[in-house]
């Protein structure tokens, strides 16, 4: 479990940077909103909630290791 979550956490965290990478060349949450940055705000917020319990995961089966 702890490997995978470790996986995930690697993607996810990959994903965020391209994902405001690109949100920050558009200029997304300068003024305007279009389409094209709602979608990227939305995929930036997807990924944080993503990275978040793969972390808390990986960080526990870290931690714990078989000890509950």
């Amino acid at each position: 479990m702890q490997k995978i979550a470790t996986k995930i956490f690697i993607y996810a965290s990959i994903a965020f940077g391209i994902v405001g990478i690109f949100l920050v060349l558009i200029g997304g949450l300068d003024g305007e909103s279009t389409a094209l940055s709602e979608i990227l705000v939305r995929l930036l917020q997807t990924c944080i909630f993503i990275i978040l319990p793969s972390f808390a995961i990986s960080l526990a089966g870290k931690y714990l290791n078989g000890k509950l």
